[in-house]
C-alpha cells in the first residue's frame, strides 16, 4: 500500500499537467480527457481498495482529489454546442477514448449527457461496425498523411457502450460483425483498413481485451445474468 501512497501523491500534484495523451500525439502536449479520466481511476479505486480492506489511507485527501478531476472534466470537457464529450480542453474534437468513460464507472452509460455523447462520436468517427480513434485530420495523431485505419480495440468498446446503454439488439449486431473480421486464427491486428485488410501491431493485446470484455458484457446481459445497464 505504500507505493500506491507514494503514486496517489504525486498525482495529486500533476494530474492537471498537459501530455501526449492514449494515442501519443506529436506536437504541443494538451489537457486530454482520456489522461483525466485515468487520474479520476486511480484516486477512486484506490479509495475502494483502501475502504473495501480496512487499510490505512488519506481517505479525505484522496477523494477530495477524485472530486476536483470529476469537477474538472465536467466543466472543462464538456461542449454545449455539440452537446458531447470533447478529446481535449479547448478543442471540438471528439476521440474514441472517451468510450472508456461509462466503462471506468465515471459516468452511467445511460446518463443523457452520455448518450448524446456517444451518438457524436458515431456520427464522427463510426463507419458501420468501424471505430476510428479519433479526428486524426484535426488531431494530426502521427503527422503522417491521412487514411488510416479503424482501431479495433475502439470497435470493441463502442459495442460494449451500446450493450451497457441497453441497446443490446444493435450492440450484437456489430459485434457480430466485427468476429468477422478476424483472420483465420480468431487473431486481430491493432486496425483495420478500408477493405478489412490488418493493420499495425500484430497480434494487438489491447484489442483482444477489449473483445473479451464486450462478450463478456453481452453474454451476461443477453442471458439475463448481468447487473443491469449501470454495474
Amino acid at each position: 500500500m505504500a507505493d500506491v501512497h507514494r503514486i496517489l501523491e504525486w498525482l495529486g500534484k500533476n494530474w492537471t499537467r498537459p501530455d501526449a495523451g492514449i494515442w501519443e500525439v506529436r506536437g504541443n502536449a494538451k489537457e486530454f480527457l482520456h489522461s483525466r479520466l485515468m487520474c479520476w481511476v486511480a484516486f477512486d479505486r484506490a479509495l475502494r481498495l483502501a475502504e473495501k480492506r480496512s487499510l490505512s489511507a488519506p481517505l479525505d485527501a484522496w477523494q477530495r482529489c477524485r472530486d476536483e478531476i470529476r469537477n474538472d472534466i465536467f466543466s472543462n470537457f464538456w461542449d454545449d454546442r455539440l452537446q458531447s464529450f470533447v478529446q481535449s480542453k479547448g478543442t471540438q474534437e471528439v476521440d474514441a477514448s472517451t468510450l472508456l468513460m461509462p466503462m471506468m464507472r465515471f459516468i452511467s452509460p445511460v446518463d443523457p449527457m452520455w448518450l448524446s455523447t456517444m451518438r457524436t462520436i458515431e456520427k464522427r468517427l463510426v463507419e458501420d461496425t468501424l471505430v476510428r480513434r479519433c479526428e486524426v485530420e484535426q488531431t494530426h495523431v502521427d503527422g503522417l498523411p491521412d487514411g488510416e485505419g479503424s482501431f479495433t480495440a475502439c470497435s470493441f468498446w463502442f459495442v460494449e457502450c451500446l450493450a451497457r446503454a441497453g441497446q443490446f439488439e444493435k450492440a450484437q449486431l456489430l459485434f457480430e460483425k466485427l468476429l468477422g473480421y478476424a483472420n483465420h486464427l480468431g487473431l486481430y491486428s491493432e486496425q483495420l483498413g478500408a477493405n478489412g485488410q490488418h493493420l499495425g501491431n500484430f497480434p494487438q493485446a489491447f484489442t483482444h481485451l477489449a473483445l473479451i470484455s464486450a462478450a463478456t458484457y453481452l453474454e451476461r446481459s443477453l442471458s439475463g445474468k448481468g447487473e443491469g445497464v449501470w454495474r
